[in-house]
């Protein structure tokens, strides 16, 4: 039986800040409840309303973070807003008088300037928590060949190659994730996710980033307030690493046409394993023993109480970030802010390399001002 119910506010209510809301209500038995949310969106709100109203959970509703954090409701905030809100969000968070755990959507912020900034403010805070939505970490089959790797089943991992094909970008709130000055370009806004995955698969740092990339069929024929949208549906990327190895993203927002939407392969000197979603299959062998001595398994997590919208990862996610918090220091987020800075460091640096059309140092964008150059 848990002691004291931890309260939570979500700040940003949309298609995932409500799932949030769904992920949280079926931690319920953990001692969790979601007590006020903030939004500015009519819509959204209502719909968060009638959500947690068939939980039993009624909500205090706020039009603003500010007045969520003054009301001092909540002890937790899920920030999961557009991307180019979550730098002035997570600020007034920090500096809030009243400390409050923060667990915030990927991307961390949109440039790296504004990543920076986060990570030292924070600094000021060690009684506050703050974990990086970069739940894909925690998908079954990713998070058994995470295990895979480290068991060193493969030897030392020499390269990662991750493919998602999958469907364009989803209608949001005001269109805001149609435009690179908002998501902060579709290899941050989106592939965030695979370059964190990258560097924990290998284990070192990004040192360069080559990528090719365009806009060749989603959204062109749509037009906002006179604007055409400008992100990217598909792009190769290449990140190499401090250690030698090299990481390739082969990105298409158009290919609906398959079983998987992300297919990951880790290949070390001895072996190579694979990671299929959402058939969430794992595959893996050594050289030695070649395609006979292959090992297939259906991986699963019997934790899930609920699949939600990333196979289980985001339940994962606010289990592991709930275990931190009542830790009560004695536990860091599995996945925090420096974690969230690199991942988005890459990505500028793969837009820019678009931009450019040639190699990007990661020394490159994490000079403020680079920055500039990225977001034209």
């Amino acid at each position: 039986m848990v002691a004291t119910i931890l309260r939570y506010g979500i700040i940003g209510v949309g298609m995932m800040g409500r799932e949030h809301l769904m992920n949280l209500y079926h931690l319920k038995s953990e001692g969790v409840a979601v007590v006020c949310i903030a939004d500015p969106h009519i819509p959204s709100q209502k719909y968060a309303q009638k959500l947690a109203e068939s939980f039993d959970w009624a909500l205090q509703v706020f039009a603003g973070h500010k007045q969520l954090l003054e009301s001092g409701l909540c002890d937790v905030v899920v920030v999961s807003t557009p991307n180019m809100t979550h730098y002035e969000i997570l600020m007034d968070i920090i500096n809030h008088p009243k400390p409050h755990h923060v667990l915030v959507e990927k991307p961390l912020c949109t440039n790296v300037s504004d990543c920076k900034k986060v990570i030292n403010a924070a600094k000021a805070r060690s009684d506050m928590l703050v974990q990086v939505g970069l739940e894909y970490r925690y998908m079954p089959p990713v998070a058994k060949l995470i295990d895979i790797v480290k068991e060193g089943a493969l030897g030392k991992v020499k390269m990662v190659s991750i493919r998602e094909h999958r469907f364009p970008f989803l209608v949001k709130v005001d269109n805001w994730n149609r435009f690179n000055c908002n998501t902060g370009g579709t290899l941050v806004e989106k592939c965030c996710h695979f370059f964190d995955l990258m560097r924990l698969f290998i284990g070192a740092n990004p040192v360069r980033v080559m990528a090719s990339g365009a806009m060749d069929l989603n959204h062109r024929d749509e037009v906002y307030d006179g604007r055409v949208p400008d992100i990217i549906d598909n792009a190769y990327v290449i990140v190499e690493f401090d250690n030698g190895c090299r990481g390739m993203l082969d990105l298409c927002m158009f290919a609906e046409g398959g079983k998987n939407e992300q297919e990951i392969s880790v290949v070390g000197d001895i072996g190579k394993g694979e990671s299929l979603v959402p058939e969430s299959i794992v595959r893996w062998g050594t050289r030695a023993e070649g395609r006979n001595g292959v090992q297939t398994l259906l991986a699963d997590d019997k934790r899930i109480k609920y699949d939600g919208l990333h196979h289980g990862s985001s339940y994962l996610e606010h289990l592991q970030f709930l275990s931190a918090v009542r830790a009560r220091g004695e536990q860091a987020p599995v996945v925090g802010l420096h974690d969230g800075l690199v991942s988005v460091a890459i990505g500028v640096a793969a837009q820019l390399s678009i931009q450019k059309g040639r190699s990007v140092a990661i020394e490159e964008v994490m000079h403020e001002q680079l920055l500039q150059s990225t977001k034209s």
